[in-house]
């Protein structure tokens, strides 16, 4: 906490314990006398009754004291995002970065003996209550800072005498064991202020849209008198009659006090105020993204340290990116699917980048990208021919029959059928991919095992349930479009694979690391094998189902439809960006005949990436030929 007095608006280098004593001096030195004598008196004889509270709290537990503290999440680049807190909605600030307009303002309603008492000041009670009786109205408070204090950390709300004694016990406890600034620091982080802001920072951005360093006098002396009743006096609901006349009252007392001018007072009544907004449980932009962003927090450090821990999360989104990638699926949501789901994934760090989970966030809050999960089609055979490379019997021009073929499937027999059922006999596993022909996938499949294939998934950072069943080559397995992405962007960086994941950093309050989440890069693919499955799906998009997904750059990328046409994709890479799109029906019913990936869905995965990669430097794929073959 700070250590330095408050500055006098006149003169920051002069405390303002010097500041209220040339206050007080006008009363008269005889007065002060009588006034401190009595508070000496009456403070000695609580410190006696203290034994009788053997039961309160020890108050230096306050030197550890974290109060709860909002949650910020911003972009890459440090754009904000949302904000996630629990009841209270507060940002602790050292003192320094108080404004000294607020300070003197809750001083002077609130305590205005704060620098000369030791925790309770009796003669301020009486001195309260005669004020407020003569002006017919609540102008200056019986409790000092320190007692507000303590009843806020320590006490029930009930209202009685036992209470009121533990009160001004716990006060000179403090007070014994605090520096001023210390019990003035943690008062205004601690107060609240109305709309579930707690502390002087939250409050500031909520009543006026800017931090609390930056308030003015009129602004501050505003703030200072909400605190007496912050729901009935918030200017936040259209009516500032009542804040306006306690931010008066405040100015007078501050006035009366010495510690503004005249001019100061009447600047400050004539000010005109620019009102915030109720910053306390606001909805986040980018609601699929932030709600991501938040199970992946929890998931790691918990509930409480999320909602109260006051961290800091730089997710790795991309906001420019994200803002393409919702505008594509706005433009391109077509009456014959309801429902289209958007990641992209940085292929060199696996950062997810952007990420869109449904056509309205405000119509279905169920996150398509992470959690639906779907069949990919033909999507899933770059996975097939890359363990037919891995296996070292394939090459991209090795021959693989494309003809009739049945294989046992329990009682029955399974013959694996083309989309446009012909067969088009011997051809080239490249040629193969580039039309998407099924037979040769499920061949392959059979060659190089089906466990191999789920092995090579996994490896791709595939966690949903995978069975080896005959049909599996042909996409007969539900992955989600975050899974589809990540293991593209493998395929794409040459094997080499990290977690995927939303956050960069996260940090406390005062810039202190959490946890350091930069990529965690290895190898879990076959170089050779990798490059060369690159160079299979560069061909799908430059002569194969794919052509409406061209960019004028090198991209490798694959179409999947379903049978019935119940799931349509595109997943395709640049050598700087993997992005899966998938596009379909909530209730699995049919899009209808025709609709393809190629038709479909690679034009609308063209539209994003065209953007996305526009000020990218354009990138080859490393060819096979820089790697050893296994």
């Amino acid at each position: 906490m700070s250590s330095n007095t408050l500055p006098r608006k006149t003169n920051e280098n002069e405390s303002t314990a010097q500041f209220v004593g040339g206050a007080s001096k006008v009363a008269g030195a005889t007065l002060i006398g009588v006034l401190m004598l009595s508070s000496s008196l009456v403070a000695g004889a609580l410190v006696g009754l203290a034994i009788s509270f053997q039961n309160l709290p020890d108050v230096r537990i306050l030197r550890n004291y974290t109060p709860s503290e909002t949650t910020h999440i911003y972009d890459v680049k440090g754009k904000h995002l949302t904000s996630l807190h629990g009841e209270a909605n507060r940002e602790v600030v050292p003192l320094d970065e108080i404004s000294p307009h607020l300070k003197r303002s809750v001083m002077a309603i609130e305590d205005s003996y704060f620098y000369a008492h030791k925790g309770v000041n009796i003669t301020s009670t009486g001195r309260a209550l005669k004020a407020n009786f003569n002006r017919g109205e609540t102008t200056e408070g019986g409790s000092t800072l320190t007692m507000q204090l303590v009843k806020n950390l320590f006490l029930s709300p009930e209202r009685a005498f036992t209470r009121k004694l533990a009160e001004a016990v716990l006060a000179l406890r403090v007070e014994q064991v605090f520096k001023k600034n210390e019990i003035l620091e943690l008062y205004l982080n601690q107060i609240y202020w109305g709309h579930n802001n707690y502390g002087a920072e939250t409050a500031s951005q909520s009543y006026f849209g800017k931090s609390v360093r930056d308030l003015n006098l009129a602004e501050s002396a505003m703030m200072a008198g909400i605190i007496q009743a912050p729901e009935d006096l918030t200017p936040l609901r259209g009516d500032t009659k009542s804040a306006t006349t306690r931010q008066h009252v405040v100015l007078q007392r501050m006035r009366e006090l010495n510690w503004i001018t005249a001019e100061e007072e009447k600047q400050a009544r004539d000010y005109k105020i620019k009102f915030g907004k109720v910053t306390s449980f606001q909805g986040s932009e980018i609601p699929y993204v932030t709600e991501a962003i938040v199970k992946e927090v929890e998931k790691k450090f918990g509930r409480d340290a999320l909602l109260k821990g006051g961290l800091r999360i730089q997710s790795s989104i991309d906001t420019k990116l994200q803002r393409i990638a919702e505008e594509t699926v706005r433009q391109s949501y077509r009456s014959g699917a309801d429902q289209m789901a958007l990641v992209a994934v940085d292929p060199r760090t696996h950062y997810v980048k952007a990420m869109v989970g449904g056509i309205d966030y405000r119509k279905s809050q169920y996150n398509r990208a992470t959690q639906a999960l779907r069949q990919p089609g033909s999507a899933f055979k770059p996975f097939v021919y890359y363990a037919a490379f891995a296996s070292g019997k394939y090459g991209p021009d090795s021959t693989i029959m494309d003809s009739p073929v049945g294989y046992p499937d329990g009682d029955e027999m399974y013959y694996p059928q083309n989309y446009d059922r012909s067969f088009a006999g011997a051809m080239s596993l490249r040629r193969a991919l580039e039309m998407s022909r099924n037979v040769p996938a499920v061949r392959l499949g059979q060659e190089v095992g089906l466990n191999k294939v789920i092995e090579i998934c996994r490896s791709l950072g595939i966690k949903s349930p995978i069975e080896p069943v005959i049909s599996l080559p042909l996409g007969a397995v539900d992955v989600t479009p975050l899974e589809m992405a990540t293991a593209y962007a493998t395929l794409a960086n040459n094997g080499w694979y990290s977690d995927p994941t939303l956050i960069v950093q996260v940090t406390d309050s005062k810039g202190g690391m959490v946890l350091d989440n930069r990529p965690k890069l290895r190898l879990v693919l076959d170089p050779w094998s990798a490059a060369a499955t690159n160079e299979l799906m560069q061909g799908v998009v430059n002569r194969g189902t794919a052509t409406a997904a061209q960019l004028g750059r090198p991209v490798a990328g694959k179409t999947g439809t379903t049978s019935s046409e119940k799931d349509i994709w595109f997943v395709g890479s640049v050598p700087q960006l993997s992005t899966a799109l998938w596009v379909g029906n909530d209730d699995n019913t049919p899009l209808g005949s025709g609709a393809t990936g190629g038709m479909v869905v690679a034009p609308i995965w063209r539209d994003f990436m065209s953007q996305a990669v526009r000020d990218l430097p354009v990138e080859s794929f490393r060819p096979p030929s820089d790697f050893q073959k296994p």
